[in-house]
Formats: C-alpha cells, sequence, structure tokens
C-alpha cells in the first residue's frame, strides 16, 4: 500500500511539472511576444486578431465538446481496460472531427454574409487552425491516464518556434494577417505529432465506432457541454459583444490587459488539471482522502493568489507601461479591475472542478456557470450598451461574474461535502 502510495505521488508530481511547463508555453511565452506585437502593430490591428480569435473560439468550445473535462475521468476510471480505452478514444475522435467540419461551414456563411467578417475573411479563415489544432490533439487522453511528459515537450517547442517566428517575420503593421497563420501552423503540427503519440505509446486500436458509442459519449458529456458554452458566453463573449459594439482599437486595449491577467491564472492550469483525473479516482475509493486533499490545497494557492492579484492591483501602471507600453494607457484600469481574477479563479478551480466536476455533482456544476453566463451576458449589455462604459464595462461584468462563481462554488462545497 505504501509503495503503490508513493508511486501515485510520484506519477503526480510527474504529471504537475508536466504540466506545469506546458502552461509556461502557453502563457509565459506570449508574454514575451505581446510586449512586441502591440508596438508593431497598435492597438487597432492587435484589436482586430483577438476579435478574430474570440469568434474562432466559440467554434473551439463546440469541437471540444465537453471532452477535456469529462474525458480524463473517465479514461482514468477506465485505464486498465485496453479495449475500452480505443473505445472511448475513437468515439471522441470522430465526434470532434465532425463538429469541426460544421463549424467550418458555419464559419464561411458568417464571414459570406457580414461585410464585418468579408472584409478580413483571411484572418478568420487563418485563426481556424485553432480548432483543427484542438480537434487533433488528444491531451484529454494524455491527461487521463497521467502521461503529460509526452506532449509537454511538444507544447513548449510549438510556442517557442511561434514567438521565435513573430520576432522574425513580423516586423510592421502590414503583416498583421501572418500572426493567425504562424500560430495556425506550429498548433496543428503539434496535434498531429500528438495523436501520432497515443497511437504508437499506447496502442490505441483505430476502428470506426457505433453510433450507440457516440450517442452515450454525447449523452454523458451534454450537461458539461452546456455549461462549457456557458463558460465562453462570459469569457469569449466579452471580447466578441466589445468588438461588436465598439472597434478594434478599444478590444485591443482590453484584450492586450486581460492577456496579462489569462497568463496569471493559466499558471493554475497544472494543478488543475494533474489534480482533477487523480481527484476523480481517489474520490470513488476514499471520499474523505479527496476532501483532505482539495483543503490542504486550496488554502495554500488561495493564499499565493491573493498576495499575486494584491500586486497586479497595486503596480497595474507599471505592468502595462513595461509590458503594452504608452499607447495602451488604457489598458491600466483593465488589469485593475480584473486584478483579483486570479484568486477568484483559483477558488473556483477547487471547489468547482475539483470537487464538483470530481465528485459528479455535474447538474449543480452545470448550474452555477449557466447562471454565471447570464449574468455576464446581462452586466456587458447593461456596461457596454446601456451605459456605454466600453472595455472598463466589460472588465467590471467580467469580475462581477467570476465573484459570483467563486462564491457559490464555495457554498456548495459547504453543503455538499457531508453528504
Amino acid at each position: 500500500m505504501i509503495v503503490k502510495d508513493q508511486s501515485n505521488k510520484k506519477k503526480l508530481f510527474s504529471n504537475f511539472l508536466s504540466l506545469s511547463f506546458v502552461q509556461i508555453a502557453n502563457y509565459l511565452l506570449p508574454l514575451i511576444t505581446i510586449p512586441y506585437l502591440v508596438r508593431v502593430l497598435g492597438p487597432d490591428k492587435y484589436g482586430l486578431i483577438s476579435f478574430a480569435q474570440a469568434l474562432i473560439l466559440y467554434f473551439s468550445v463546440i469541437t471540444n465538446y465537453d471532452f477535456n473535462l469529462s474525458a480524463p475521468r473517465v479514461i482514468s476510471i477506465n485505464r486498465d481496460d485496453p479495449f475500452l480505452i480505443s473505445k472511448i478514444f475513437n468515439s471522441i475522435m470522430l465526434i470532434k472531427f465532425i463538429l469541426m467540419i460544421l463549424s467550418f461551414i458555419v464559419l464561411c456563411i458568417i464571414i459570406i454574409s457580414f461585410d464585418k467578417f468579408r472584409d478580413d475573411w483571411l484572418i478568420y479563415l487563418f485563426s481556424f487552425g485553432i480548432v483543427l489544432a484542438d480537434a487533433l490533439f488528444p491531451i484529454w487522453f494524455f491527461q487521463g491516464v497521467e502521461r503529460m511528459k509526452s506532449i509537454a515537450v511538444l507544447n513548449i517547442l510549438s510556442k517557442l518556434l511561434f514567438a521565435i517566428s513573430i520576432f522574425i517575420l513580423i516586423s510592421s503593421q502590414e503583416h498583421y494577417i501572418f500572426v493567425p497563420l504562424l500560430n495556425s501552423i506550429f498548433l496543428v503540427v503539434t496535434a498531429f505529432i500528438g495523436l501520432l503519440i497515443a497511437f504508437k505509446k499506447f496502442n490505441i486500436k483505430l476502428f470506426i465506432p457505433s453510433f450507440n458509442d457516440l450517442k452515450l459519449q454525447i449523452s454523458q458529456g451534454w450537461n458539461i457541454f452546456l455549461s462549457n458554452v456557458s463558460i465562453s458566453l462570459y469569457t469569449i463573449s466579452n471580447t466578441f459583444i466589445l468588438g461588436i459594439f465598439t472597434n478594434d482599437t478599444i478590444v485591443g486595449y482590453y484584450s492586450a490587459a486581460e492577456k496579462i491577467i489569462k497568463a496569471v491564472q493559466g499558471l493554475l492550469n497544472p494543478v488543475v488539471q494533474s489534480l482533477y483525473p487523480h481527484i476523480s479516482k481517489i474520490a470513488i475509493e476514499s471520499k474523505e482522502t479527496a476532501l483532505l486533499i482539495i483543503k490542504k490545497l486550496s488554502k495554500r494557492v488561495g493564499l499565493i493568489t491573493f498576495v499575486i492579484s494584491t500586486f497586479i492591483f497595486v503596480y497595474s501602471g507599471h505592468i502595462i507601461n513595461l509590458f503594452l507600453g504608452d499607447k495602451f494607457e488604457q489598458s491600466v484600469i483593465v488589469l485593475r479591475i480584473l486584478s483579483f481574477q486570479p484568486f477568484l479563479i483559483g477558488i473556483s478551480f477547487f471547489y468547482a472542478n475539483l470537487f464538483l466536476l470530481g465528485f459528479g455533482y455535474t447538474k449543480t456544476w452545470s448550474k452555477i456557470i449557466i447562471s454565471a453566463s447570464v449574468i455576464d451576458i446581462l452586466l456587458v449589455i447593461f456596461f457596454v450598451v446601456i451605459i456605454p462604459l466600453k472595455h472598463i464595462g466589460v472588465s467590471l461584468g467580467w469580475f462581477l461574474t467570476e465573484l459570483f462563481v467563486a462564491t457559490f462554488s464555495y457554498i456548495y462545497f459547504i453543503k455538499l461535502k457531508s453528504k
């Protein structure tokens, strides 16, 4: 028993390190390129790129369905059954491929139908590589089998090559169109290699799953999928709505500050992604042990994120000036309003994702997220459309929404932990 426990801790720590390196590549490397990009492209072109990504991320949410949250748990629980693992793998990959094709058709219809999108149609097509990469890359599988080393190097190499290419190839505002193209190329190549690794290392058998297998995967994840769509309404939609009712420059002010916040909160992802399948498995064996892990780590991470958030709040002006330059003075107020997002999202990660999802309270989790999306949309409409606070209004809406999610996640944790 002791040997098994030590082995589990070693695997968990290894996955945490691997995911940490992945997040460094995903969030910190872009922080190196952002100061360069915003100075070369300016707020308007940088805002256009961010607006295009916001639209494309809707399709990414649809293509991913709920699998990045639900599949690791299913894979982890059934990891000792090779045939069942192959059946789950093939079912999910086929569903994602079908959803990707449908998403591309819808994107083409949008581009053809509206002048706002038709005028810059190339940037939307080049950005769609994000969706293709999401369809191909089975990161949910690697999380489920708790083998993240295989893809950590790929992710870091991809982001590093993208960062280097930005400095080499993007030297004037006219080159803005190549930013999403370069990003898509490196993401798709990485995703394809990751797919090959999954087949080779884990002996996945390729076959066409039955209709019932597809139906099972879709039905199991329906509640979480609705919640994921809801999450996108108060993350992706903030940038998208801002772009619809204002202009690319205003979007640039907001999205540049948002990128800094997301880079910081992204450092929490390795904790959740490495713990989620682990907690899900332990919760079945020993609820008390799983609760103890959540309680201990939530206090430590909460303290760290509170200190980080306080630092961002106090030094918002210096951070914006350092990363974005004097053209982005309007981003200071955005960063200050969003400064405590890492702390609030850290609370949500533990009590919503690890506890509610890890313990199988998916309907409760869905209720919180769907409610939050409605609140966020109403707040953004009020602050941006009715009271034209523009980028400031979107920031207030997002902050209040995350405060709602963190508060009610904790309330349900207290309510349900003793059941």
